[in-house]
């Protein structure tokens, strides 16, 4: 059986830290060994403070992921909120180029009432666009849209999937999104089974409990709640010896984080 590469962090470092770069030299303290830098409110970070970012953690060893702003939608029925879209991603491109390279993840597009497959080709048009700009800058960095958690978003598991398969680009599995999207029903490892033939050298997860209605997700809570349950995920991850990075959104980031480190150990998993 192929050993598990496990990485385990917060989205954003508040709460422990004065600032990103110093909530990553200080992750290792708290047992953890990935981060994801929040730019959901905009890309506030210039490049020199990027890549010291990305030079700390190097030294600490900490994987690193950024998550692009919330106003995003790539299938806009107004052609310039398409463009400034596709610029807040590329302007994280850029920031994840200069801390070394590593996942963009963003929240592709809404429907908006027009016709599901329309959206998707626009959304697809878009991020062909956007991959072709980080060729030419030669950027190192991977596009990854993310499942999402609400239905009137483009993001169920399918749709990313098949922006992965006809794009190239990678993609972030949140599986309380997908918790909610299905109404409290997830079978972990029906999912990887259809993420794997993907051929992904390492999946980007998020992972945290969620509030739900018939219209998908409310709201992100902490996993002491249980609504996903983490333990059959670490045991779907260890099964499979998945090269896996699993970012916690939950309202307590870095706890719920430490929390699923002691779950992997308690299964017998060596960080």
């Amino acid at each position: 059986m192929v050993k598990a590469k496990i990485r385990l962090g917060p989205a954003g470092s508040g709460g422990y830290s004065s600032g990103t770069l110093d909530g990553v030299s200080k992750l290792p303290e708290l047992g953890l060994n990935a981060l994801e830098v929040e730019f959901v409110r905009g890309v506030a970070m210039g490049n020199d403070l990027a890549k010291k970012v990305g030079e700390e953690a190097k030294k600490q060893d900490v994987m690193l992921s950024v998550h692009a702003p919330y106003y995003i939608n790539l299938a806009s029925k107004e052609p310039e909120k398409i463009e400034q879209s596709k610029k807040r991603i590329l302007d994280s491109c850029e920031r994840m180029h200069y801390m070394g390279g590593g996942p963009v993840v963003f929240h592709p597009s809404y429907f908006g009432g027009m016709d599901k497959n329309h959206v998707f080709e626009i959304t697809k048009e878009a991020i062909n666009d956007m991959l072709a700009a980080i060729k030419e800058k030669k950027w190192n960095c991977q596009l990854a849209p993310e499942t999402t958690g609400k239905h009137s978003a483009l993001g169920s598991l399918e749709e990313t999937i098949m922006l992965s398969n006809e794009t190239g680009c990678s993609m972030c599995i949140d599986f309380a999104h997908l918790f909610a999207r299905n109404s409290g029903q997830l079978d972990y490892g029906k999912v990887l089974d259809k993420v794997e033939p993907l051929g992904l050298k390492h999946l980007h997860t998020h992972f945290s409990g969620i509030n739900y209605t018939e219209k998908g997700e409310r709201n992100h809570i902490t996993i002491a709640h249980g609504s996903p349950r983490f333990k059959p995920l670490a045991e779907e991850i260890l099964g499979r010896g998945l090269d896996i990075t699993i970012i916690s959104e939950s309202p307590v980031t870095w706890q719920d984080s430490m929390k699923m480190r002691k779950v992997f150990e308690d299964l017998g998993y060596k960080f």
